[in-house]
């Protein structure tokens, strides 16, 4: 490892902010378990002049999905789960589910299953594409939106009952499409633990962990350390308020949709813990949180040739394929980064992303806060910089 290269990451951010593409971040990059670099750039709140520091508590979005696949994955090393388990199993709604077709709709050939909601083959969409399968989840965002700052919030559970109400894209397995499978696999969890998701989460994996500030909500006295979320206009950097997928923006309510595909709040340092767990093959600091066995199943999936096709159209993912709620690289000489082969993670709506690369044993982690980003073109300048010290 060439450290003396890194220093490049941090004035890539810096560089970022104050050419207002970004109002601020925070990158970490650790070496056989050690962290060997870490920056930090500008605001985590522009307007009150708050610059973003190593405890900055930023949203995850769907930087959640590896870690509600980890729970999953829990329970089914302990039994408790079987991958070909039906949803419908566990939330009856998804018994007859049907798929919108240029026909009209059709029964569906099979069930939606774990594995199903694990690989986002599911069928299910978000709700926020015309076609009928995904208008139909829209609506079922569009009650939850409506009851949010209620005393009748929709909860985990009501939110897949519903989904199961919708129809689905396409037959259970046959396509990928990214979507609502992650919140329900969050339901799941909650139903065969008898926990709620967040307490579930709390009990296998924040706690021991030591990830302090990571979980559904921020608690009102570490509010002042929430990053203010930003979007990218014409004229700058604005103040984004909106409750995209269901989460409270501002955090300044408990939320009782506790959301696998988006929910979470977390900070470097904590989620810097849960991917040297994974990288550790599932032990951190004396514990033992996941078998060997179940982490090497957990980061190594592929998704069949006819999935695959689907997910090919994601340009900034070419290179990669999907399993377990997270990417992985098996073709690097089609990706758009210097990637290494076998290497895993996952981003958010946000901008936060991470990644394992197990052949170098480096774990890559950066922290943002701008709209319609995930993985953009500063994470993709950060990780070809990395690239050139990995000698």
């Amino acid at each position: 490892m060439n450290k003396s290269k890194l220093a490049r990451l941090g004035e890539i951010l810096e560089e970022n902010v104050k050419s207002g593409h970004i109002a601020g971040g925070n990158v970490a990059v650790m070496y056989k378990g050690e962290e060997i670099y870490y920056a930090e750039a500008g605001y985590a709140d522009i307007a009150g002049g708050r610059k973003i520091q190593r405890d900055s508590i930023f949203r995850l979005y769907s930087m959640s999905k590896p870690i509600t696949a980890a729970a999953v994955m829990l329970l089914v090393e302990r039994g408790m789960l079987d991958m070909l388990d039906p949803i419908a199993k566990f939330i009856p709604t998804f018994e007859h589910m049907t798929v919108a077709t240029a026909e009209g709709d059709v029964a569906a050939v099979r069930p939606v299953t774990v594995k199903d909601c694990m690989c986002m083959t599911s069928g299910l969409p978000y709700g926020t594409d015309p076609d009928l399968s995904s208008q139909d989840v829209g609506k079922v965002f569009d009650e939850m939106y409506d009851r949010l700052y209620t005393d009748n919030q929709m909860s985990t559970v009501e939110f897949a009952i519903k989904l199961g109400n919708c129809r689905l894209d396409f037959e259970p397995g046959t396509h990928w499409r990214y979507g609502t499978s992650a919140d329900v696999l969050g339901a799941v969890v909650e139903i065969v633990s008898g926990m709620r998701f967040g307490d579930f989460l709390q009990k296998e994996f924040f706690e021991p962990l030591g990830m302090k500030d990571t979980g559904f909500g921020v608690p009102a006295q570490k509010l002042d350390r929430l990053v203010v979320a930003y979007e990218e206009t014409p004229e700058g950097l604005i103040e984004y308020h909106g409750n995209h997928l269901g989460i409270i923006n501002h955090m300044d309510k408990e939320n009782a949709f506790q959301s696998g595909g988006a929910g979470l709040v977390s900070t470097i340092d904590d989620y810097e813990k849960f991917t040297q767990m994974l990288m550790n093959k599932g032990s951190y600091e004396g514990r033992t949180y996941l078998a060997p066995r179940t982490v090497e199943f957990l980061t190594h999936s592929r998704l069949t040739p006819s999935q695959q096709e689907n997910m090919n159209c994601w340009e900034s993912l070419a290179g990669f394929t999907y399993g377990n709620l997270m990417r992985i690289l098996d073709d690097p000489a089609k990706a758009v980064i210097n990637g290494s082969m076998g290497e895993y993670g996952w981003d958010g709506w946000l901008g936060p992303y991470f990644a394992n690369m197990p052949e170098e044993d480096v774990t890559f982690l950066l922290m943002v806060q701008r709209k319609d980003t995930g993985t953009f073109d500063v994470t993709r300048k950060l990780r070809n910089v990395l690239a050139t010290a990995l000698e």
